[in-house]
């Protein structure tokens, strides 16, 4: 496992993170967000609160999420409970949303000034495209979805969310930014196989950049505290999730990058 490599990586995209076009990259996409999710929490978020009251009304929500919280000495956030679990269930929708405008505004950024940068010499063999991203993208989100909705009656028990959620979201950056940062240099073969042969670096790529994303998620604590309020946490944590995904994006831009320059001189010394 090539984990200099992971570290070489995060190394440079530290330093290309604070790169003028790359602080001004995270506007677009931030503005877009806000308004899109601005624009449905303002019709649909009292809605969504009033649901979730009647069906805890209804389930007797409130008895069982007050002894699961009580055992975890976090009994504070029973009288906040509706609003926050209103919260999370937005909150996959709101994150990658931001993560599939990254895929498609800022990755091709990225991606050409790693190469004019770095890798100049770097054949571009175009094997993706635009519908591809969208669609892998789609389809990982459908499967992560599936997946974060099981796992949401842990939110009860935060130690264990708070462990699982990273490894999830891993699991989803690794499949959706693997694709965009090789997009455009490798082709689908070369794709397929360095997404493959370098799962597990890819995989602890994605890892640490979701727990490095579970920190916007703290600011959803103090929405749920002060719905008066969640508007601007909802806007700043967005932001955060923009300024995240970019600098996942150029981690993994770097590696495979680096990746697919040694597949090719591997293969050219084959030969």
């Amino acid at each position: 496992m090539n984990l200099q490599g992971v570290v070489r990586a995060w190394g440079k995209a530290v330093v290309a993170q604070f790169h003028y076009r790359i602080l001004l990259l995270s506007l677009l996409p931030f503005l877009l967000s806000l308004l899109l999710w601005g624009l449905a929490m303002w019709w649909g978020m009292q809605a969504l609160i009033d649901y979730v009251q009647a069906f805890f009304v209804a389930h007797d929500g409130f008895k069982t999420s007050g002894e699961l919280l009580s055992m975890t000495g976090m009994l504070a956030f029973k009288t906040v409970i509706v609003p926050l679990i209103a919260m999370w269930l937005l909150l996959p929708f709101m994150v990658s949303t931001s993560l599939l405008m990254i895929g498609v505004m800022a990755m091709p950024v990225i991606s050409r000034h790693v190469s004019s940068r770095d890798y100049p010499q770097l054949e571009q063999r175009k094997g993706g495209s635009m519908f591809g991203s969208l669609w892998h993208s789609f389809s990982s989100f459908l499967i992560f979805l599936f997946l974060w909705i099981l796992s949401l009656p842990l939110v009860l028990i935060p130690p264990v969310h708070f462990i699982l959620q990273p490894m999830l979201w891993g699991w989803l950056t690794y499949r959706v930014m693997a694709y965009d940062a090789l997009a455009e240099h490798a082709d689908p073969q070369e794709r397929k196989t360095l997404t493959l042969q370098h799962r597990k670096p890819l995989l602890i790529i994605g890892t640490i950049t979701g727990i490095l994303g579970a920190a916007p998620t703290l600011l959803w604590l103090g929405g749920a505290m002060s719905v008066v309020f969640f508007p601007f946490f909802a806007g700043l944590a967005i932001w955060l999730y923009v300024v995240v995904f970019i600098f996942t994006g150029l981690w993994f831009q770097y590696y495979c990058m680096a990746a697919l320059q040694q597949h090719r001189n591997a293969a050219t010394l084959q030969t």
